[in-house]
């Protein structure tokens, strides 16, 4: 402090050191002389004025340290790599994670361009990157891969901006974080989703992905070639094209998924856009957030309508003779069984008739198998034709058919009378001519007249009866009788017949 030039300064300093001086005793001073008084008195004023100065040094140093302590821990510590460029894209200044980044010190990396430590592979992007800096200024973002002194690339984010510095030179300050565990994760859920899109477009099965309500989200690409067109399903009830009977069932298994987090396996019936039907199966399972709620439901369908086809044929074949399609005997028998029972609770009778062509043989010997299946084929015919929808004809194999009435009169004679009067009507329908294509050397067809009659064996049955297996046995004992008669005849045997025939034997 000067004491000529800074009068007021000194003044107002003086003031400070009177006051302190006030409050000591000034006693052992009062007697020297006035000049020397006042010299003692600025002597002490300076040592005052200069403990305040080292008080307010000390102060300054520490708010230094502190500045230089939270610089140090905002900058050199941080967990992102700072770089400050110079013209040129030199390197001024880097902290910590910066060196240890790009695997230099310190001294090594200021005065470096930053370009040498970017990846050839993508130094044209950080070219095209700095134009946009230099000419705008503002902050840009830019993702690329950064060399490593001695290591491979890694990939970083970079942050710049453009401030200009004391002298209005332009300085460029980058921050930049490895974020190679993140591209790596990218790259790996891009390669997922590229396998699973594969799959999906692949795949013949139906993927949809549908919130709780039931309304789609996602379908595959199948959908496409399943409906003709998905335009407009996105965002769309998945239960509006359920067929009607079947909609609030399959609603009912959706929710009670949703509910119980367990996916159900179900049929049901899809209205297709021209309006035909097709049998789907489709099963559901859960999607959940991170804490276990199930936030979506994936469902996975598939078209079985040839599969529900096949497995019709494939049972209609095991159950039906395959030329004439009427039922086997298999299904015949599935059917007396079940005929039997109901008659049993209704106290009626059935009956049952076994015949055999009479004549079938020598046409098949004359002309072959192949007239002989039309002969076959118009007699199945015939039956089928002759009979209620209740009653059952059957093909037993060869020629020998079975047909069986249902639900007959309670009373056996009554019973009887009409089964017999049904006989006659079938002997007399097969008695009727058969016009068959008959095919010669030179596959020339010509239409011939063949007469074919056939014997018939009549028996009636209800729930009293042993076996179905008993029952066929005396229709066709009853058969052999006629035939034995001489044929184009029915004949007649009832159970009490047949035992008093075993008591006659016996």
């Amino acid at each position: 402090m000067s004491m000529g030039n800074e009068v007021s300064d000194a003044e107002v300093l003086r003031g400070k050191v009177g006051a302190r001086f006030g409050q000591r005793n000034l006693e052992p001073y009062v007697t020297r002389p006035p000049d020397l008084t006042r010299l003692l008195h600025e002597l002490q004023a300076h040592q005052v004025e200069l403990r305040m100065q080292n008080e307010e040094l000390r102060r300054a140093q520490g708010e230094l340290e502190a500045s230089r302590a939270l610089y140090f821990e905002l900058y050199d510590l941080a967990p992102v790599g700072y770089c400050t460029l110079g013209e040129g894209g030199v390197i001024l200044q880097a902290n910590l994670v910066a060196t240890t980044l790009l695997g230099v010190t310190r001294q090594a990396l200021v005065g470096q361009p930053i370009s040498h430590f970017i990846a050839q592979a993508d130094y044209c992007t950080f070219l095209e990157y700095c134009g946009e800096l230099v000419a705008t200024g503002v902050l840009h973002t830019c993702d690329l891969r950064m060399a490593k002194r001695d290591g491979p690339p890694f990939w970083a984010s970079l942050r710049s901006v453009c401030t200009p510095d004391g002298d209005g030179r332009p300085t460029y300050r980058i921050s930049f974080v490895d974020i190679t565990a993140n591209k790596q994760m990218e790259e790996a859920l891009r390669e997922q989703k590229d396998f699973f899109h594969q799959i999906a477009e692949n795949l013949s099965d139906f993927i949809a992905v549908l919130d709780l309500q039931g309304r789609r989200i996602y379908n595959s690409p199948s959908y496409r070639k399943f409906l003709g067109a998905t335009d407009g399903m996105s965002n769309s009830d998945s239960f509006a094209e359920v067929h009607p009977d079947d909609r609030e069932r399959v609603r009912r298994v959706f929710m009670e998924t949703v509910r119980t987090g367990q996916g159900n396996r179900i049929e049901y019936r899809f209205l297709m856009p021209d309006g035909s039907v097709r049998d789907m199966e489709s099963r559901g399972s859960v999607i959940r957030d991170k804490n276990g709620r199930v936030t979506r439901v994936l469902v996975v369908s598939r078209d079985i309508t040839e599969h529900r086809q096949l497995q019709e044929q494939v049972r209609h074949m095991a159950f039906h003779d395959p030329l004439t399609e009427l039922p086997n005997r298999r299904l015949f028998c599935d059917r007396l069984n079940l005929a039997m029972a109901t008659n049993a609770r209704s106290g009626r009778y059935g009956a049952l008739m076994f015949l055999d062509l009479d004549n079938f043989k020598p046409l098949n010997d004359a002309f072959g198998h192949d007239v002989g299946d039309q002969l076959l084929n118009e007699a199945a015919t015939r039956l089928r034709q002759c009979v209620r929808e209740i009653d059952t004809v059957a093909r037993f194999g060869g020629d020998e058919f079975v047909v069986m009435l249902n639900t007959l009169e309670p009373d056996e004679t009554e019973s009887m009378a009409e089964a017999v009067v049904v006989a006659e009507k079938l002997r007399a329908v097969l008695s009727e001519p058969y016009r068959l294509t008959v095919s010669d050397m030179t596959r020339a067809e010509t239409a011939n007249e063949h007469r074919c009659t056939a014997s018939l064996g009549v028996t009636l049955f209800n729930g009293n009866d042993a076996s179905p297996s008993d029952i066929l046995k005396r229709a066709d004992a009853a058969m052999y009788q006629a035939k034995q008669a001489g044929g184009n005849q029915v004949r007649v045997l009832t159970a009490k017949d047949e035992l008093r025939q075993v008591n006659l034997k016996s």
